[in-house]
């Protein structure tokens, strides 16, 4: 890693340690929401030993720039409101003056072009402006007249870490379906203003979004680094970049750590609740792989916020691709089952989507439930609210007599869509041969047996393409695919 740290080196561009004035971080402006409840980090350059002041909501605090010309204070933490205020960021010789600024709930918006996906094709921002939810679409109007504001970091790709993005502050609702559904849902139930920050760009992979010091414990970037930092992938990079980068570069995009670079790390640390994040398709492929990296680079993102109760709310990839419902083809299940690991960690959460999606299509249309199973999650477990939030997940299960009993937690009301025995449920034996299962609802839990499998030993639920689903519990909330074994997936090294 000498070397390639070394090429980062001498591709940088330092930045000098003189400024004419003082400059914030270009995450503030005119029109922007704190994060309420928490400290508020400011921070930008200045000539070095310079001092800097900020005043906002009758507070001021002050520090003096470091040696490189860069500074950062705290505001302390403030309660939501909707009253536009000024804030005021004081040099030694200049002002600057931030205005209408919100107090409320932020959250950040990221992934790939699912995120990037848009309710319709009016919105203020040209790169949402496709796909299109008619349901998210006639809640807009509403939404104009609401405590809504959104800041879209523009496309861009960086070999270093950049200390500015491409974007601003809008009181425009996003364009983003996701970002905008879930600002709108969240919105409408705290009652308090909500903003969401969307950095998101098609097609890209989560080593896209990862700093290089991760290398260090995933080889599996490492080895992309490396090829990344080949000539001719240098010169290819640095000529989109001087070229001006725009949306439809598709290579730059599936690049790694270049979004990262120019597009989060300079969000970071501007307070905020945490991430909502859409992205997995460009890893579908490698589940076991995935399932090391998204709770790696979850701790990574704490890291750089520092703080351990930074949220991440994932999107379930839906239903797509056609396997005949069998729970052993190569399908996207097996990488549900590795976002679903997920949850082993504190604070994050999964919006189920194994009901919706597109056989043939990957930007399917329904985003619309996505975005409130996501404000159900947050209400529930970022913000404490006694609400059923999410459909029937497996805890356990039992076999004997010829039958396996699966249970449920959030299983109240436990029925079918339909009023028809229960879908997608396989059983196996020791022979490891799936067969489809006759599914009974008994209270609160599953009853699966099958002629064909006079033993049964473990059962797997929804765990196909696009299964055929009708299990919900009272709220309508769908139930969670899962599976009882831990056999190897299809093709995957290791497999018996």
């Amino acid at each position: 890693m000498k070397k390639l740290s070394l090429i980062i080196v001498l591709l940088s561009v330092a930045r000098g340690v003189l400024h004419a004035d003082v400059e914030p971080s270009s995450m503030f402006g005119d029109h922007m929401v704190l994060q309420r409840g928490m400290p508020i980090p400011v921070w930008g350059v200045a000539d070095a030993g310079e001092e800097v002041k900020v005043s906002f909501a009758g507070q001021t605090v002050s520090t003096n720039a470091n040696k490189s010309g860069r500074w950062k204070v705290e505001l302390p933490a403030l309660e939501a409101s909707s009253e536009g205020r000024e804030m005021v960021i004081q040099g030694a010789g200049d002002k600057i003056l931030f205005k209408d600024l919100l107090v409320g709930e932020v959250w950040i918006c990221s992934g790939q072009s699912n995120m990037q996906y848009g309710w319709g094709k009016t919105s203020k921002f040209p790169m949402y402006n496709w796909g299109g939810d008619a349901d998210l679409e006639k809640l807009v109007p509403a939404a104009k007249g609401k405590p809504i504001r959104c800041f879209h970091v523009k496309v861009d790709a960086s070999f270093s870490p950049k200390e500015n993005c491409r974007g601003k502050w809008s009181t425009d609702v996003s364009g983003s379906a996701v970002a905008f559904g879930f600002s709108y849902y969240l919105q409408e139930a705290l009652d308090v203003p909500v903003a969401v920050i969307v950095t998101c760009w098609g097609s890209s992979s989560i080593e896209g979004w990862m700093p290089l010091d991760m290398t260090e414990e995933l080889p599996h970037f490492k080895e992309q680094m490396e090829t990344l930092w080949t000539l001719p992938n240098v010169a290819r990079v640095n000529k989109a970049i001087e070229t001006g980068v725009r949306p439809g570069f598709v290579w730059l995009r599936q690049r790694p750590n270049l979004l990262y670079n120019a597009m989060l790390h300079p969000v970071i640390p501007y307070a905020c609740r945490g991430m909502v994040w859409y992205q997995g398709e460009a890893n579908a492929n490698n589940p076991e792989q995935y399932a090391e990296t998204l709770p790696a680079w979850l701790e990574r993102l704490r890291e750089g916020w520092g703080r351990d109760d930074f949220r991440l709310l994932a999107v379930m990839l839906p239903g797509y691709g056609k396997d005949e419902g069998h729970p052993d083809s190569n399908s996207w299940a097996w990488f549900r089952d590795a976002q679903m690991k997920l949850l082993m960690r504190a604070g994050t959460g999964v919006a189920n989507t194994i009901d919706l999606g597109d056989t043939k299509n990957i930007h399917p249309l329904d985003k619309e439930p996505i975005c409130r199973r996501l404000a159900l999650i947050a209400r529930k477990k970022v913000y404490g609210e006694d609400i059923v939030a999410q459909g029937p997940r497996y805890v356990g299960y039992s076999s004997g007599g010829g039958t396996i009993t699966v249970d449920f937690r959030y299983a109240d009301g436990l029925k079918t869509t339909d009023g028809k025995a229960p879908r997608g449920f396989w059983i196996a034996g020791e022979d490891r041969v799936w067969h489809q299962a006759e599914a009974t609802i008994v209270d609160e839990v599953v009853a699966l047996k099958s002629e064909k499998v006079p033993h049964p030993q473990h059962c797997r639920y929804a765990f196909s393409g696009k299964p055929d689903v009708n299990l919900v519990n009272g709220e309508e909330l769908p139930a969670y695919p899962f599976r009882t074994d831990d056999w190897e997936r299809p093709g995957s090294s290791g497999r018996e």
